[in-house]
Parts: structure tokens; C-alpha cells; sequence
């Protein structure tokens, strides 16, 4: 009991560290600029017209490609070293980082075992992959790493999939695998069962767009409407990411094995 009461107040004293450094962080950022009006933060926000950074002198692409592909080389590198580094020294008594891998390995694959018992390995490795990446990018935007934008502005990147494109790819991405596990399944018949779910497609790709948008737009309503706003900001913030962050990795992870498992499910013999 004593040993979860100090875990408890170290916890407490760590987030109260955190609200401390977002408040300085406020404070030194200053206000938003008087130039750009609710409006059209909002629909920049959206349609990302303006706020466009240069891809290696390329092309101009929306500041969620940029997030999209950092936080992709930073997951391959991080499974690098995990795999190199941590993995082969787990022992039969897990450390901290092995208990932390395998506890999330283990969830994603009572996940898949119980949506699809006939078909799980594949199923498991992708919607922990996927449930990671929703994770990891989602939390990408408190960091507030800055980028310049082709108009000479300063930006945060957003997250990934606040950008419709990103959220449409991970929706495509998701169906083509739930529709491989019907075909593994069931052969040609399996493209069929599939098909009769194509709603899906608008479903998880939507869900995640709205609720990373919900909370940008949420954010900078609060920002731009309470004068000199220092605290409300920073808490609305962290408050619908870490929510987002949470809730859309398990959203998404739980439907793409519920209905992988549906359309892998081998036909009952007569």
C-alpha cells in the first residue's frame, strides 16, 4: 500500500512538472498573431492552402506529409534498436522495457485471437503496427516541433492525420487488409464479403480525420477567443490528444480485427 502511495505521488509530481514547463512554454510563445483571424486558422486548418512546407525543393505539401514521414523514421529506427539492443536481452524475469513490449504484444494478440481464431498471426502484427503508428502520431503534435512554411511562417507540425489524405490512406490501407484475410479465407468469395462492407472505407477514415480535427479546431478556438490565454490552451490540448490518441488506436485496431475475423471465418461444412 505504501509502495502505490509513493508511485502514486511521483506520478502526480511528474504531470504537475509537465503543466509547469507547458506554462512556461506558454508564456514565452506570447499570444497568437494579430494577422491571422479565427477564420482562417481554422480553415487553413482544413484545406491547408496556405501553411504548405517544400518537400526537399520538390513540391509543396501539407505540414502532416512532413509529420507523416517523420514519425515513420523514427518508428523504423526505434524497431531497430528495440530489435537489436533490448530484445535479445530479455530474460524469464522482464525488466521494465520488456514488460512494457510485452504487455502491448500480448494485447494485440488476445485481440486478434479473439476476433479471428482461424486467422490471427498476420492479423495481429498489423493492427499492432497500426494501433502504435495512430498512437505515436497523434501524440506527435504535442511536441510542437517547428518547420518553415514556402510563405516564410513558422509552424508546429500537426498530426499525421489531421490531414484528410493521411486518414484516407490508413482507412484504404485497413480494408485491402481486412479484404487479403477473406480471400485467405474463403478464396474469390471473400472479395465479396468485403465488398458488402465498403462503408468501412468512409468509416475509419473519417473517425480518425474528425477527431484529430475536433481537437485542432477545438484548440484554436480556445486560443484565439480568450484573450492572453496561457493555461486553457495547453490543457484543452493535451487533454483531446492524449484522448484521441488512445480512443482512435483502439477504435480502429478493434474494427479491422472484428471484421477481418468475419470475412476470414471459413465456411460452415454442410
Amino acid at each position: 500500500m505504501k509502495m502505490f502511495v509513493k508511485e502514486h505521488k511521483k506520478a502526480v509530481t511528474i504531470w504537475i512538472g509537465l503543466m509547469i514547463v507547458f506554462l512556461i512554454a506558454s508564456f514565452l510563445t506570447g499570444t497568437a498573431d494579430g494577422h491571422e483571424s479565427l477564420r482562417n486558422a481554422m480553415r487553413d486548418a482544413v484545406l491547408h492552402e496556405d501553411n504548405r512546407i517544400s518537400l526537399f525543393g520538390i513540391m509543396s505539401v501539407n505540414p502532416a506529409v512532413i509529420s507523416a514521414y517523420t514519425v515513420t523514421a523514427v518508428m523504423l529506427i526505434a524497431a531497430a534498436l528495440i530489435r537489436i539492443f533490448i530484445i535479445p536481452k530479455f530474460t524469464i524475469v522482464p525488466g521494465k522495457a520488456q514488460l512494457v513490449l510485452e504487455t502491448m504484444v500480448d494485447y494485440f494478440r488476445g485481440l486478434a485471437e479473439k476476433s479471428s481464431p482461424h486467422r490471427n498471426k498476420v492479423l495481429g502484427a498489423y493492427v499492432f503496427a497500426a494501433g502504435v503508428y495512430i498512437c505515436i502520431s497523434t501524440l506527435f503534435e504535442l511536441f510542437g516541433f517547428q518547420a518553415v512554411c514556402t510563405n516564410g511562417t513558422s509552424i508546429a507540425l500537426p498530426a499525421p492525420f489531421s490531414d484528410i489524405n493521411g486518414a484516407i490512406a490508413m482507412g484504404v490501407m485497413s480494408y485491402f487488409f481486412i479484404m487479403s484475410g477473406g480471400i485467405a479465407g474463403n478464396g474469390i468469395k471473400g472479395v465479396g464479403l468485403t465488398l458488402k462492407e465498403i462503408s468501412l472505407v468512409l468509416s475509419l477514415s473519417f473517425r480518425l480525420f474528425g477527431a484529430l480535427l475536433s481537437g485542432l479546431l477545438v484548440t484554436e478556438l480556445v486560443y484565439h477567443t480568450i484573450y492572453l490565454s496561457i493555461v486553457f490552451p495547453v490543457l484543452v490540448g493535451i487533454m483531446f490528444t492524449l484522448m484521441h490518441a488512445l480512443i482512435q488506436a483502439y477504435v480502429l485496431t478493434m474494427l479491422v480485427a472484428l471484421f477481418y475475423g468475419e470475412v476470414s471465418e471459413p465456411p460452415v461444412a454442410k
